[in-house]
């Protein structure tokens, strides 16, 4: 079984004992035919390492250690320990030196003995993670990194502590503590070899996940981390950030900003690493790309002039094909029920009416254009390029959708007043061809619907006014509307003008159900079928009002 030539497995159950030389290959190989010479590399001396990166506070932070823990020496990355076994250590030199630790199928064991733990696999690198510059103290594995997973199992590393020392301050303060304690000095070069042969054991509680702890320390021995980085995926590299912030292993977090900054984030992993910015506080400089991916640097008033400009931008869509997906998509992200709605204001309600004047005052130029009443002295600019019935009929489909915004946040009672005070488009209608006056009772009709299904909420004097405005357009269009549906559900808007008469003080259904009824008579189909609302105000009229009647003369 390979093994990783900065990690390696190992028994804690025997007794401890020199091992020879040639198992690491940090040590010299002992002269064999099966073991081939081979070229030592040129390594970089030890740099202090910067920070880049807070320290945590006092709360328990995911995959990494928490403070206070007493750390008592650094990691070798070549030894894991294993249940009763060492495993073997390939020595050919030209093994494939970049593949991953992967699991041993071994069962685990339970580690509050401290006398087994997991066992791994890995395959060995021919190459010293000593950086110290000389000989001294290459292949030593003098720390021992136990972690404790949170959810059950555990981990056990035996590494280099200068390596650690290197990458690490919270690994770096442990360790010199430990040899303190020891009678020597941190930084010392006196008695090397009785240090390197102490154990400093390091234990880790609460890791949330081992596998990403131990990807974190491998990255301590690698030359080219943006590599290593690539393989792993951008959702892996955001837990190694969180570990290497919590350790304070300042080179993994830089790599790892720089990596996530680079790549695109799916949705998991923009919301994992927003909340990684709310734990750490890393460096401003470094971190300045990412935190502008992640927050619009505008105040709420650009925001709100952005929805608005959206909305008159979807209201002069001369592309129909492209003013219908643009409506879906703003109607989505501007109505409360979406996803994306924040607590910050984005669109206010004078906003919204300020378009529904605006388009309104358009309806009344076309239709005036249609029936050829232009008053003096008014210059109308025509649109050649498209027939007139298109343009009413955009303008119109650009009203009701503004109203179903306007219903979706419970701000439309005010828009029937509106659409009731339409003196002009009232004249014009009864002046206009039915292939264009139809337009306007698309409008009377989702208002309509919207009363008479409970979505829509004013008072009788609106509802009145309303009625007594288009009610009667309405008997006319009904014809047109059935050929020209338009998404409309005809079904759905009988039963709703029903509803909405009811709804009217006795006096004025008794006026417009006879108008209704005289129509209906004439025309047939052609004219909405109110004969179940009709039924219900008849009853109510006439035999509930007569029995009324005759209680209170007794």
């Amino acid at each position: 079984m390979a093994q990783s030539n900065h990690i390696r497995q190992c028994s804690t159950s025997h007794p401890r004992r020199r091992r020879s030389s040639w198992c690491c290959s940090f040590a010299v190989q002992p002269s064999s035919p099966e073991n081939r010479p081979f070229t030592k590399p040129a390594f970089r001396k030890n740099r202090k390492p910067d920070s880049s990166v807070s320290k945590p506070g006092p709360y328990s932070v995911p995959n990494s250690p928490k403070p206070g823990l007493n750390f008592v020496g650094r990691i070798d990355p070549r030894r894991i320990l294993s249940p009763g076994r060492v495993s073997p250590i390939d020595s050919d030199p030209t093994a494939d030196t970049t593949r991953d630790i992967i699991p041993d199928p071994s069962p685990q064991v339970d580690l509050s003995s401290k006398s087994r733990s997991e066992s791994f696999r890995g395959r060995s690198e021919r190459r010293s993670f000593s950086d110290t510059g000389s000989d001294s103290g290459r292949g030593v594995f003098d720390v021992r990194l136990n972690l404790r997973g949170r959810n059950g199992g555990g981990l056990v590393l035996e590494l280099n502590s200068e390596v650690l020392i290197a990458n690490s301050e919270v690994f770096a303060g442990s360790i010199c503590e430990y040899r303190k304690k020891l009678g020597s000095k941190c930084n010392s070069n006196e008695d090397g070899g009785n240090l390197s042969r102490k154990i400093c054991r390091i234990e880790v509680p609460d890791v949330e996940n081992l596998g990403v702890f131990r990807d974190t320390i491998e990255l301590m021995f690698e030359e080219d981390i943006a590599k290593r980085l690539l393989k792993i995926g951008a959702y892996r590299a955001i837990g190694i950030l969180e570990v290497s912030a919590g350790i304070m292993f300042t080179k993994g977090v830089l790599s790892c900003l720089k990596y996530l900054e680079a790549v695109p984030w799916t949705e998991e992993e923009e919301d994992k690493l927003r909340n990684l910015f709310t734990v750490f506080k890393f460096d401003e400089t470094t971190t300045r790309d990412i935190l502008a991916r992640l927050h619009l640097l505008s105040s709420e008033d650009s925001q709100q002039n952005l929805a608005r400009q959206l909305v008159w931008s979807i209201t002069t869509c001369a592309d129909a094909n492209a003013r219908n997906e643009l409506k879906s998509l703003v109607k989505g992200l501007l109505c409360k029920s979406s996803v994306y709605e924040k607590d910050q204001h984005d669109l206010t309600k004078e906003d919204l009416y300020d378009v529904c004047h605006s388009c309104l005052g358009s309806i009344v130029s076309l239709m005036e254009e249609a029936s050829d009443i232009i008053p003096q002295g008014t210059v109308v600019k025509k649109e050649t390029s498209k027939p007139l019935i298109g343009r009413i009929s955009r303008q119109v489909d650009n009203i009701i959708w503004l109203l179903e915004i306007l219903l979706d946040r419970q701000i439309g009672e005010e828009f029937v007043g509106m659409w009731a005070d339409q003196v002009d488009l009232l004249k014009m209608h009864e002046s206009t061809s039915p292939m264009v006056r139809y337009e306007l009772s698309r409008v009377s009709a989702i208002l309509f619907i919207a009363m008479g299904t409970r979505k829509l909420h004013c008072r009788s004097e609106a509802r009145a006014a309303l009625l007594q405005a288009w009610f009667g357009p309405m008997l006319l269009d009904f014809g047109w509307l059935q050929r020209c549906k338009k998404g409309l559900d005809m079904k759905a808007l009988e039963e709703a003008m029903g509803q909405t008469l009811l709804t009217l003080p006795m006096k004025q259904q008794y006026m417009l159900f006879t108008e209704w009824f005289g129509y209906f008579s004439k025309h047939g189909t052609e004219c909405p079928n109110l004969s179940k609302a009709f039924q219900i105000w008849w009853r109510r009229s006439f035999l509930r009002g007569s029995e009324t009647h005759a209680i209170e003369s007794r």
